[in-house]
């Protein structure tokens, strides 16, 4: 995976929770902006087929618009899919075994606020590695925080990606672009914002 990283094309979107009617529409707008690399799909409440169905449709979006499609949790279903990659957590299965599954692909690591999970996650192959939460987030109960702090000093080892997560928006994205994270991670503030539409609160991380 390059390290290299297109400014313009520093976001990671999240899926969110639920898939509503109007989500597949959203989601085509806001691919068309042209502001994202990767879309991961993390839906913890569907079943397997479910989640093939729904894949396959959001695979034909990102397609279109060459943007990495991701599956989290399950490397099985990113075959299926024939996905670029999967992300795994620390309770999901390890690299190696994920690796046997979907081959010379993407996976993504979390690695919540630990160098020495990150240390583990780039010997091991990680195309990347994510740090979290930086912010208070809605989108799941947040056991570990992560600080600025933890970016310089994983600059200073490697030059794998970087994913920052955890409650980034419009108000406090900047400042971890600053700090060399590759991309940012985001979900609710563009999925459940209640101020604006996803496509408008795509647009104001510029």
């Amino acid at each position: 995976m390059n390290s290299r990283v297109n400014k313009k094309k520093f976001i990671y979107l999240i899926s969110p929770n639920k898939i509503t009617r109007d989500f597949y529409e959203n989601l085509r707008l806001v691919l068309n902006t042209n502001k994202i690399s990767f879309f991961q799909m993390r839906l913890k409440k569907y079943k397997f087929s479910q989640k093939i169905l729904i894949g396959r449709r959001i695979l034909q979006l990102c397609r279109k618009k060459k943007v990495k499609f991701i599956v989290n949790d399950d490397p099985i279903l990113a075959k299926k899919l024939n996905a670029d990659g999967c992300h795994l957590g620390q309770k999901d299965m390890n690299i190696a075994k994920a690796r046997k599954v979907i081959g010379n692909k993407i996976i993504g690591v979390t690695c919540h606020n630990s160098i020495r999970l990150a240390k583990v996650a780039i010997k091991n192959n990680a195309s990347y590695v994510a740090f979290g939460a930086f912010f208070p987030t809605k989108t799941k109960k947040v056991k570990y925080k992560a600080s600025i702090s933890v970016l310089n000093k994983i600059k200073k080892f490697t030059n794998i990606p970087i994913v920052a997560i955890g409650g980034i928006n419009s108000d406090n994205y900047k400042n971890l672009l600053l700090n060399k994270a590759s991309f940012l991670a985001i979900s609710s503030y563009i999925w459940n914002n209640k101020k604006y539409k996803p496509v408008k609160a795509i647009e104001l991380l510029k």
